[in-house]
């Protein structure tokens, strides 16, 4: 009885020998791809001008996601914002196109992850004391609906970028293309 309790054990532990290395951080970042990339992407173009140098223009609606009660309260002139603010703004747009494309093609993954995640939270703090999220937004856990957008969904995109804090992009990414490059008197301990 115990050979068949640990049999499947076993014949796992097998398989992530052979390719959980390479599977599992590279079905994470496609996972990203798939679920979250655009999601991203298409956000941070809202918050840019038109053009080329619109990336360094912000647009009114990029004031009203990112500081939305002081955007009401000037009537979305970018002209009453600090230069401060501004740079918070612009970092931020520049975070949500940068960290994405990072973690997708794997170069500098655990540090785009880690800048994800600080992005979720401050995207999730936003969105409830900035925007007013409401209760059923908010959501709670334990509760038995798992459709909430703040508590329940970014709760597993959070929980797909620790995964990449700690493991990083794998073997099948620019990071491991660049470490092999290395050579071992400078690579690190």
């Amino acid at each position: 009885m115990t050979g068949l309790l640990t049999l499947p054990d076993r014949l796992l532990a097998w398989v992530d020998a052979r390719i959980g290395d390479v599977l599992m951080p590279t079905l994470a970042r496609v996972i990203f791809l798939g679920v979250l990339f655009l999601y991203f992407w298409n956000s941070a173009v809202t918050k840019v001008s038109d053009g080329f140098f619109g990336i360094f223009s912000p647009s009114t609606g990029a004031y009203a996601q990112i500081f939305p009660k002081k955007a009401e309260e000037v009537l979305y002139d970018p002209a009453m914002f600090s230069a401060m603010e501004k740079t918070i703004i612009i970092a931020g747009t520049w975070a949500e196109f940068i960290f994405p494309v990072l973690i997708v093609v794997g170069l500098l993954t655990r540090l785009s992850a880690l800048g994800m995640i600080g992005f979720v939270v401050v995207q999730s703090l936003t969105d409830i004391f900035g925007h007013g999220a409401d209760e059923k937004t908010i959501g709670a856990w334990f509760d038995g609906p798992s459709d909430a957008v703040i508590l329940d969904q970014r709760a597993f995109w959070v929980f797909l970028l620790v995964f990449l804090v700690l493991r990083g992009a794998g073997p099948l990414s620019l990071d491991a293309l660049l470490q092999r490059g290395r050579s071992p008197e400078t690579a690190p301990a």
